[in-house]
């Protein structure tokens, strides 16, 4: 009995953390596609006020916070040609603790920037939609995916 308990401390020591990490990068991975990849570009009612209003109430709902993001990229391009861009990752960004990458191909993106002189219970988004390369973070060095942009080119 005491080698099988043995053997399933071990299990749970090594490879419970492995199992955690790897739930977190999937949950970031399904967050990316959920939260900054709209294809086909979809329209909002009218009473949206725009799609940056629709969109960001969407999105603050999807991640279950009532705060006003400063700035949220769209990308209106099929998952498959953003997804290409982290298959190999050669660069490391400090300042966000994960690999990233420049993609080669510009890309439909459009930009939600928060208006300025609102209420703080209020989020009205200005729209800016544009073609650019996309920074991106990666969840690994190799064979990743997208799990967050840091900005355009």
């Amino acid at each position: 009995m005491a080698p099988a308990v043995a053997r399933l401390l071990f299990l749970q020591l090594v490879i419970g953390p492995t199992l955690v990490v790897d739930i977190k990068v999937q949950i970031a991975i399904k967050n990316f596609r959920l939260l900054h990849i709209d294809y086909p570009r979809v329209s909002y009612p009218k009473g949206f006020q725009g799609y940056c209003n629709g969109l960001m109430a969407y999105v603050r709902g999807r991640k279950q916070s009532w705060y006003c993001p400063q700035i949220h990229y769209m990308v209106h391009a099929p998952w498959r040609e953003t997804k290409k861009f982290c298959k190999y990752s050669d660069s490391f960004c400090e300042n966000y603790n994960e690999y990233c990458t420049l993609t080669e191909d510009s890309f439909p993106v459009t930009i939600c920037s928060l208006a300025s002189r609102q209420p703080p219970t209020s989020c009205h988004y200005n729209d800016t939609l544009t073609n650019q390369r996309l920074y991106l973070l990666c969840s690994g060095k190799h064979d990743a995916e997208p799990i967050g942009i840091i900005g355009l080119y």
